[in-house]
């Protein structure tokens, strides 16, 4: 007899976020923290997909757009596409894309990025620890660490990186 487990809070965190919005993407925007949000959460050390351990502390000197995500969250499916173009275009100019699954295993991740091919670097929350020390409650989640390692601007919600508007506080961090 199978037992019943209610949803996971993210996920119902998720449900409920594309309710509010109808299901179609908002035009989420960039929030600057009010005074600099202080050091990033550490340590945030995850493994990629070769089972590498990547610290975020070893990107000190990049401005890292810390992006989390879940293979099952339309959103954030959607805005991937986006996330490698900003990198393509800005990683020559001191930029990281640090792309956080949140919860899924490899196998699956794998799947996603056979139908979507990204070339992120793609680190993996098993557990979800970074998501609950990074506070993040809804997906897709983006925080912007300034090049002293100091947290400036969280977006939550799809966003389009392709956006003048989306691109502004990466670029402001990037001078």
């Amino acid at each position: 007899m199978m037992k019943y487990h209610p949803l996971p809070t993210l996920l119902w965190s998720c449900l409920l976020g594309a309710c509010l919005y109808g299901g179609h993407a908002q035009a989420a925007s960039w929030k600057a923290f009010s005074t600099e949000g202080g050091q990033a959460p550490a340590p945030m050390v995850l493994a990629d997909m070769a089972g590498r351990e990547v610290d975020l502390a070893s990107f000190k000197g990049e401005v890292v757009l810390v992006n989390f995500w879940a293979t099952w969250c339309e959103p954030c499916r959607e805005e991937m596409p986006s996330l490698q173009r900003l990198q393509q275009k800005l990683g020559g100019k001191g930029l990281r894309v640090l792309a956080v699954n949140v919860g899924e295993g490899a196998p699956r991740i794998r799947q996603f990025l056979e139908r979507t091919p990204v070339a992120l670097t793609i680190l993996r929350d098993a557990d979800s620890e970074a998501m609950k020390a990074w506070r993040v409650r809804m997906l897709p989640a983006s925080f912007l660490v300034d090049r002293r390692g100091m947290l400036r601007y969280q977006i939550v919600g799809e966003a389009d990186y392709d956006d003048a508007a989306q691109q502004a506080p990466v670029l402001e961090l990037l001078k």
